[in-house]
C-alpha cells in the first residue's frame, strides 16, 4: 500500500464519548485517515463535527444511509475503504449491514449488535462478502494480555483449571441517568442498550478476555444479575459461574455500582504448573506464579523482545518502563486491522500476529453471553447450557 486507508465514521461527533478515542487510535500509526462521516443524528452537531475534523462539507453527511450510498458512487481512489461505527448498541446493525452490502469493511464498537439474531445476520453477510469486520474489544490489544495468551497456548502453565475475571466500576452508583448523564441514560435504557446493562456493557469485555487468553470457550454458566440502584431499568451488578470446554471452571464479576472504582479490570488464570495475573491499572505488568519456583514479573516494552512472545512484542510500542496504555491497546487493534486490510488490497498474506484482532466471531460470542446470562439469571436451574 502506498497510501493511507480511508475511514468513514458513523456517530462519534463532538458531543460523543468514544468517537475521539477511535480517531486517536486509528491515527496512531499513520495508516488511516478519516475522510467522511455521519457524525450525529443532530444535523447541526454533524456539520460542526465535520468542520472540527476538517472534513469536506460534501463528505459531512447527515445520515449513515446518505454517506454509504454516496461514498459507494465515488471513484475507487476516492471513496472510503471502511466505516467505523461508534453509535449506541441499538444503532449498530443497520449501518454495519448497509456498509457490507455496499462493499465496505467495518470496524464496530462492542457489543456488536442489539440482539444475537442481528449478530448472526452480520456473520452471514461477512462470510458472503469476504469483507473484514473488526470488533473493538480493546483489552485484547494490550501487549501483556497477548503475552498471557501466548503462554497459555504454549502450555507453560499446564492444563488450565481456574479462571477468575472481574470488572468493577463505580460510575453508576447513583441514578445518574436521571441527572443529565447522557452516557448513563442510553446504557441503562433497554430500548437503546438491549436486555442487559452492566453485563452487556462491561461483562462482555470480561467474558471475551477470559476466552481470548485461555483459548477456551464457555459452555455453561450460572448467573445472578442485580439492580442495586432503585429506579434503574437494567442490571448494574452481576456474578457468573463459568464452565469452559477445556474443563476449567471460572468466576466472572462485573459491577457498575462498586463505589470508588474506575475501570479495575483484572484477570487471573491458573494451570497445573502456575498462574498468571494481569490488571488494567498496571497494564505493563504480567505476574507469573509457579507451583515450585519463585514468582516472576514480566514487563512490556521494546527492551524485552528476547523474553516475550512475538504477539506481545508486535504490539509493544514504547521502551521498557514507559506505559503501554489504553490508547495504545486501542491503536493496536486498529493497526492490526489496517495491516490486514492493506494486505488484502495488495494481495499479500498477513502474519499471524497481524491477524490477531477481534472479529465477528467474537461479536457472536459476546451477544450469546448476554443472552445466556439473562436467561440463567431468570431461571431456577443452577446451570444454563451456553447456546450460540
Amino acid at each position: 500500500m502506498n497510501r493511507k486507508l480511508r475511514m468513514g465514521m458513523v456517530g462519534g461527533g463532538k458531543d460523543a464519548f468514544i468517537g475521539a478515542i477511535h480517531r486517536l487510535a486509528a491515527n496512531m500509526d499513520g495508516l488511516i485517515e478519516i475522510v467522511c462521516g455521519a457524525l450525529s443524528i443532530n444535523p447541526e452537531v454533524a456539520k460542526a463535527s465535520g468542520e472540527m475534523l476538517f472534513l469536506s462539507p460534501d463528505r459531512t453527511y447527515l445520515t449513515f444511509e446518505e454517506m454509504i450510498t454516496k461514498e459507494s458512487r465515488l471513484p475507487a481512489d476516492k471513496r472510503m475503504d471502511f466505516v467505523t461505527i461508534v453509535t449506541p448498541n441499538f444503532a449498530h446493525f443497520a449501518p454495519a449491514m448497509m456498509a457490507l452490502d455496499h462493499g465496505f469493511n467495518v470496524v464496530i464498537e462492542k457489543p456488536m449488535t442489539f440482539t444475537l439474531d442481528e449478530a448472526k445476520q452480520l456473520k452471514k453477510k461477512v462470510e458472503e462478502t469476504g469483507l473484514i469486520l473488526c470488533l473493538t474489544h480493546t483489552y485484547s490489544g494490550y501487549p501483556m494480555v497477548k503475552q498471557a495468551k501466548a503462554m497459555v497456548a504454549e502450555g507453560v502453565l499446564g492444563k488450565i483449571r481456574k479462571v477468575w475475571v472481574e470488572y468493577p466500576q463505580g460510575w453508576l452508583s447513583k441514578l445518574s441517568e436521571r441527572e443529565g448523564n447522557a452516557q448513563a441514560a442510553w446504557r441503562t435504557d433497554p430500548k437503546k442498550s438491549g436486555k442487559s446493562g452492566c453485563m452487556g456493557d462491561i461483562g462482555t469485555h470480561a467474558a471475551h478476555l477470559s476466552e481470548y487468553i485461555t483459548g477456551a470457550k464457555i459452555t455453561h454458566l450460572c448467573a445472578d444479575l442485580n439492580i442495586m440502584v432503585d429506579g434503574r431499568a437494567l442490571d448494574d451488578d452481576g456474578n457468573v459461574l463459568l464452565k469452559f470446554d477445556n474443563g476449567a471452571a471460572g468466576v466472572l464479576m462485573a459491577s457498575q455500582v462498586a463505589a470508588g472504582e474506575e475501570n479495575a479490570l483484572k484477570i487471573r488464570v491458573y494451570g497445573e504448573k502456575g498462574g498468571i495475573e494481569w490488571a488494567q491499572h498496571e497494564p505493563n505488568t504480567l505476574l507469573v506464579r509457579w507451583l515450585d519456583q519463585p514468582a516472576q514479573i514480566l514487563r512490556a516494552g521494546g527492551n524485552y523482545g528476547d523474553r516475550l512472545s512475538s504477539f506481545a512484542t508486535h504490539n509493544c510500542r514504547t521502551p521498557g518502563g514507559h506505559p503501554e496504555g489504553y490508547l495504545e491497546a486501542f491503536g493496536n487493534i486498529y493497526r492490526n486491522f489496517a495491516l490486514t486490510l492493506s494486505a488484502k488490497i495488495d494481495g499479500t498474506i498477513p502474519s499471524k500476529e497481524i491477524l490477531d484482532f477481534p472479529s465477528f466471531e467474537d461479536g457472536i460470542r459476546g451477544m450469546a453471553f448476554i443472552d445466556n446470562v439473562v436467561a440463567s439469571a431468570a431461571s431456577d436451574k443452577k446451570w444454563t447450557k451456553y447456546e450460540v
